[in-house]
């Protein structure tokens, strides 16, 4: 792989997927191999020993750029593995209910990915190209990707709702905690139970978590151990949670974080999950309050007994191709879109805040630019078009204070209900592992 690709690209890349909420991505192609081995058959699929090697080769690569020291070859295989077949099942899910990423969205996405990289669509192709990736590959790994995404929005994020009473406590607690503005950046072992576990389950995992305590009260590099011990989402990553606000942290975590200095190591935090262990790694100061708003409008169409997906979709291109074509945009929604509130106002849904809305409805008007069109996209509500016509910063202590405590309160219980949700998914399949015959 050539140098210019391996760095800026591929980290242009793989930033613009992690901004979307995508998982980590293999980049590799998927070369032909006659004697391809089987290393775990997940439901109906297969994880190969190609796969899985190209994947290892991906990461390698991610924590040797990162610093971080790589875990044993037979570990880090494990944690690779572990996270394909979780890949695997969420796909399979996916196709089963009905999720699906057509072409267009598909190049739409993969054109925002070469922009990131400050090519062309041809461009970024010639490069994956040149450097032996084949560009099919590529596409089915970005829509696995989507599909992935979808399906985390529909199973996890669609089902969290967040009450004015829960923001009410939320600030109050934040008030008698102080230091509402400070942030924390913090790293995370998981140890993990297995489902339903036996007294001798628990007392090994239990042991397992006491010795890497140990390790990290030793002053054990965390980056490596939570890549060579942690069951969790962020084990690659060296269990990075990144900087958080004392209102981000993991409800789990929030009364060990509050008495905890620089570089403290937690005793075992035990959740129905497993063990956790967390290392305190600094805290700074927050930013000042303030939020970006967007004004949009959009046009809603629901499906019906006589109205198909496949039609609902086609209605609303030939909808944005008369807006494209000079249409008045308002005029259309009054006419068209079945939000009948904001129908009668032309489709216009005011100054918005994150989190006011649905999160594939944030996620579209966050990459759109002023007076941008979107494609067509579903909600829990329907399909939609919507058009983003100004941001602005908004500094109103008192609202952006509440849509915060509402971005954090949902960001924390979709963090909570992915976890288990992830680990009854994997708890409920059928996963044969192979590796001893690779």
């Amino acid at each position: 792989m050539s140098a210019s690709f391996n760095t800026m690209q591929y980290n242009n890349c793989f930033k613009f997927i992690m901004l979307l909420g995508f998982f980590s991505i293999t980049m590799l192609a998927r070369a032909a191999d006659p004697v391809d081995r089987i290393v775990a058959v997940v439901e109906d699929d297969v994880v190969l020993s190609s796969e899985l090697d190209e994947r290892i080769r991906t990461v390698k690569g991610q924590l040797t750029e990162q610093g971080t020291p790589l875990p044993p070859d037979t570990v880090l295989e494990k944690q690779v593995l572990d996270r394909l077949v979780l890949t695997k099942l969420q796909i399979q899910m996916a196709k089963k209910t009905g999720i699906r990423v057509d072409d267009e969205s598909l190049n739409q996405t993969i054109s925002k990915i070469a922009a990131e990289n400050q090519l062309t669509l041809a461009q970024f192709r010639e490069v994956l190209e040149k450097d032996g990736y084949k560009y099919d590959d590529f596409r089915e790994d970005i829509r696995n990707e989507i599909l992935v995404s979808r399906l985390k929005q529909r199973q996890v994020d669609n089902r969290v709702f967040i009450s004015d009473r829960e923001i009410d406590d939320f600030l109050a607690n934040m008030e008698h905690q102080g230091g509402l503005e400070k942030e924390y950046l913090i790293s995370h072992v998981l140890i993990a139970l297995p489902d339903s576990p036996s007294a001798e389950d628990i007392q090994q995992t239990q042991q397992l978590a006491e010795k890497v305590q140990k390790e990290l009260q030793a002053g054990g590099d965390i980056a490596a151990i939570a890549a060579t011990y942690s069951d969790g989402d962020q084990s690659l990553e060296g269990g990075d949670l990144g900087w958080r606000k004392y209102s981000q942290v993991p409800s789990l975590f929030t009364d060990f974080i509050a008495t905890m200095n620089k570089g403290d190591i937690s005793e075992l935090i035990r959740s129905p999950n497993g063990y956790h262990i967390i290392k305190l790694m600094d805290v700074r100061d927050g930013e000042a309050l303030s939020v970006s708003q967007t004004h949009a409008r959009h046009i809603l169409i629901k499906t019906s007994e006589i109205a198909t997906e496949e039609q609902v979709i086609e209605r609303l291109h030939a909808l944005r191709q008369r807006i494209e074509n000079g249409d008045d945009f308002a005029e259309l929604a009054r006419g068209n879109s079945e939000d009948l509130v904001s129908a009668a106002d032309g489709g216009d849904l005011g100054w918005t805040s994150p989190g006011d809305m649905v999160p594939e409805f944030d996620n579209e008007m966050k990459a759109l630019a002023p007076n941008q069109l979107s494609q067509p996209f579903e909600t829990q509500f329907g399909w939609h078009i919507v058009q983003v016509l100004e941001r602005r910063e908004y500094n109103s202590t008192d609202d952006i204070r509440r849509t915060r405590a509402r971005e954090v309160l949902r960001q924390r219980k979709m963090d909570e209900a992915q976890e288990t949700w992830l680990q009854q998914m994997r708890d409920e399949a059928y996963v044969e592992y192979r590796l001893e015959q690779k």
